[in-house]
Parts: C-alpha cells; structure tokens; sequence
C-alpha cells in the first residue's frame, strides 16, 4: 500500500515527458498531425504551423482567410475538425513573454520629474 502511494507521488511529482515530434516536419505526433502534415504542409512550411500559437477561434479564423484569399481547398467532412482539435490542443495561445513596454517617463528626452 505504502510503495503504491509512493509510486503514484512519485509519478505525480515528475516532470512531463517532452512531446515526440516528426523529425521532418517538426510537428508534436498526436492525434490529427498526419492531416495537418498533409493539408498546411501542401501550401507552406510546417514550421509556420509550429511557430503558431492561437486558440480554436483564431485557428479557424486563420483557416477561412486561407480557404478566402489563398485558395485553401474545403477539407472533407470531419477532417477540419481532426485539424482544429490538433492544432488547438497542441497549439494552444502562449502566454504574452514580452517585457512590458518602458514608460514614457524613463525614455531619453522625457521631461518627466525625477
């Protein structure tokens, strides 16, 4: 009993095992990626699928816009779904890692009291 709770802590406690990718495209392996390798990776490099990172909405935004301006095909039924479900799963919105902007105040020239 006491090695069974051990072992769960112990698992619980570890570090997530990194995502297995395709050493050719550069895509997580998971459920959906062979649609979105054969569908994205027709019109442009994979690599601007992974460096994505957009929720559902916006990846279906981004689809539409493709479908509208960059003569993107209608996918078969099920398949944009087996794309969205991937894509937003395992491409999911980072959070914002930029600095904040410098206040005006701290910028060179600025007339701001001390």
């Amino acid at each position: 009993m006491i090695r069974g709770l051990i072992l769960v802590v112990a698992l619980l406690a570890a570090p997530p095992s990194p995502a297995e990718t395709d050493a050719t495209t550069g895509l997580i392996i998971a459920p959906g990626w062979e649609q979105v390798r054969v569908h994205c990776g027709g019109c442009h490099s994979h690599a601007l699928v992974t460096q994505q990172r957009a929720s559902r909405q916006a990846w279906i935004d981004m689809i539409r816009w493709m479908q509208e301006t960059q003569n993107l095909w209608q996918f078969q039924p099920g398949v944009e779904e087996q794309i969205l479900d991937y894509l937003a799963a395992n491409y999911p919105p980072a959070p914002n890692r930029r600095r904040a902007p410098i206040p005006a105040s701290l910028m060179p020239g600025s007339q701001a009291q001390e």
